[in-house]
């Protein structure tokens, strides 16, 4: 390579790192001038930078996959409906179509040209999810679309600089939340308006007049480092299947993942139809979590761009709860959607590289979001009129999460989204903003799933409010039924709870009342453990005990560790206690292998 060359490496790697930045600052410009909790708390949200040809060239950091991945694909559309030959300085462009833009009405993604002296040179997009977009709320309790709130189409948001009036009026007159929604939409339009000046500077100082030449060096780079990826593991057909809660009965999430030679392929043949409930997922978030999920495991440190993303193929049967067709209700597509990144990493667990090595590969985690959605007021809980004379109208999102599977060679995350990367949103916020009060808001001890690595604890919150009134949850969870699983000899997670402080459980989805009274208790499933318990380094298990997160029981019973008054390990007695385990463990299989013969003759 000549020096020349080098330089000119190095100049497009400059120039690609410095694109990050850009984007990245519109992200935080979203988010700094956010006015909902799930913008500028939880973050969730999105930004990226498109060619004039709708490809993604670079992703902000900050963000959730749902999000960035379905948003890379809508841009296409928008193309569409818009060409670029079309588009003036000033205009900004807006939708929440659940199938073209990030598979609920929830999200909105607006996208804005780039201009660079009179041309269009690129795109930047961005997408946030509201608080309230009319309709039921968010919840999986409608049967179609149209219930689930208001559908703004592809359309201007801004034509020449000159925002459209109407809309903003007929959004504002259909939401419970006005000033939050419309807030986030004029966040959406400002952080985009950051990107293209920021790029401006960035091209005016390269000395570049269009991004050709950059985002072609991007592309070409990230697909051979995907190929290289890819070569390194080893062809074949790998299959997986989980089951999960479903509404109104369980799903199967059926997978095959081929590893071919330069790109991996996945299909979902044999997945659950579609619910009558609003749990189905668009394609576009299917594919967003499930590439998501892959990456993670074959490719995570290759930059998520259009290049990427195309290596990995999804394909789904038509008649499938993970390719949802109109009008078919969507509104909480994120508990299904959620969840396939587990199911790409029972595939994974099965790939080896070339040379024989296992793929690192976690355990099943909580995955699906346990957000607190309350709501008060007339019309919006079922209680007597007089009862809710004086009671407050109120609507709160607030962002909370299980337990992560343990890592290859590390203990599980507690309390953390994963997939979806959002943050715990604190509770002096969702007080803040209503008559909410939560009393209780801790780790669940025990939830994460035993394990050489240990995973991930859940939380335990409990909620009331301020009013003399009962409350409404709308319940989003999965995992109550079918708890997060562990690998290797790991053990499974806790399964979530959701029930009332008095003993009565409630149902995992649905809207549901809280009566005057009562505390509404929610216990979050932990994640799965990895390896054989009786192997987790006894002192561990001692600082496990001592931090709370195992008890003193589970230590003895399950890890077969003796622990003494001041939680310090009893090595004598951990040696006996592990012996018995084992031989106990041997002679349970041998039982169930006895069983199982006797079943089959």
């Amino acid at each position: 390579m000549t020096d020349t060359s080098i330089l000119s490496v190095i100049h497009y790697q400059v120039m690609w790192d410095r694109l990050i930045s850009v984007v990245e600052e519109q992200a935080q410009a979203l988010i700094r001038t956010g006015f909902s909790t799930s913008t500028r708390e939880a973050g969730d949200v999105s930004a990226g930078i498109f060619d004039t040809s709708g490809d993604m060239l670079a992703q902000a950091v900050t963000g959730t996959p749902g999000h960035v991945n379905s948003m890379a694909r809508a841009v296409t559309h928008f193309l569409d409906r818009f060409p670029v030959e079309t588009m003036k300085p000033g205009d900004v462009f807006i939708t929440n179509d659940p199938w073209k833009g990030t598979g609920h009405l929830h999200d909105f993604t607006v996208v804005t040209p780039a201009f660079f002296n009179g041309v269009c040179v690129g795109l930047f997009a961005c997408t946030c999810h509201v608080v309230d977009v009319g309709g039921r709320g968010i919840g999986p309790d409608g049967r179609q679309v149209y219930e689930e709130g208001i559908y703004i189409p592809l359309m201007y948001f801004a034509r020449e600089g000159k925002v459209d009036e109407t809309m903003i009026e007929i959004v504002r007159g259909n939401v419970r939340e006005p000033v939050q929604v419309i807030g986030d939409i004029y966040s959406l339009a400002a952080c985009n308006d950051i990107g293209c000046e920021r790029l401006v500077e960035m091209m005016s100082e390269f000395g570049i007049e269009t991004l050709d030449a950059l985002g072609e060096h991007i592309l070409d780079k990230t697909a051979r480092a995907m190929k290289e990826a890819i070569a390194d593991i080893a062809p074949g057909t790998f299959h997986n299947t989980m089951r999960v809660d479903g509404y109104e009965r369980p799903l199967d999430l059926v997978a095959a993942l081929t590893v071919h030679e330069d790109h991996i392929s996945v299909d979902f043949e044999g997945t659950s139809a579609p619910s009558p409930f609003g749990i189905n997922v668009p394609f576009c978030y299917t594919e967003a979590y499930a590439t998501f999920g892959v990456k993670c495991v074959v490719a995570p440190k290759v930059p998520n761009n259009a290049a990427s993303l195309a290596a990995i193929r999804i394909s789904t049967p038509e008649n499938c709860i993970l390719n949802a067709k109109h009008p078919l209700p969507v509104a909480t597509r994120h508990i299904t959607g959620q969840l396939l990144p587990d199911v790409m990493f029972g595939c994974l667990s099965q790939v080896r590289t070339q040379a024989g090595e296992p793929l690192a590969v976690p355990a099943e985690g909580s995955s699906c979001l346990w957000n607190l959605f309350a709501m008060g007021g007339a019309g919006r809980v079922d209680a007597e009129p007089e009862r809710l004379a004086n009671a407050r109208a109120f609507n709160v999102m607030s962002f909370h999460s299980g337990g992560a599977g343990a890592r290859a060679g590390k203990d599980g995350l507690s309390a953390t989204a994963f997939p979806s990367g959002v943050r715990n949103v604190p509770i002096e916020i969702t007080e803040a903003g209503s008559p909410i009060i939560v009393w209780r808001k801790e780790f669940r001890t025990d939830s994460g799933g035993a394990g050489y690595h240990r995973g991930g604890l859940g939380q335990v919150m409990e909620v009331d409010t301020l009013d003399t009134a009962p409350f409404a949850v709308s319940a989003n969870y999965d995992r109550v039924l079918f708890p997060p699983r562990g690998r290797d000899g790991g053990h499974d997670g806790a399964a979530g709870v959701v029930r009332l402080k008095s003993g009565e459980h409630l149902r995992g989805k649905g809207q549901q009342t809280v009566p005057y009274g009562e505390r509404l208790l929610i216990e979050m499933p932990g994640g799965g453990g990895i390896g054989d318990p009786l192997q987790r380094p006894a002192e561990m298990v001692a600082k496990d005990v001592r931090e709370g997160m195992v008890s003193a029981e589970k230590a003895r019973s399950v890890y077969g560790v003796a622990l003494d008054d001041a939680h310090a390990v009893i090595a004598d007695q951990t040696e006996i206690l592990r012996k018995q385990l084992r031989a106990k463990l041997k002679q349970d299989a041998a039982e169930d292998r006895s069983v199982q013969m006797e079943t089959s003759t």
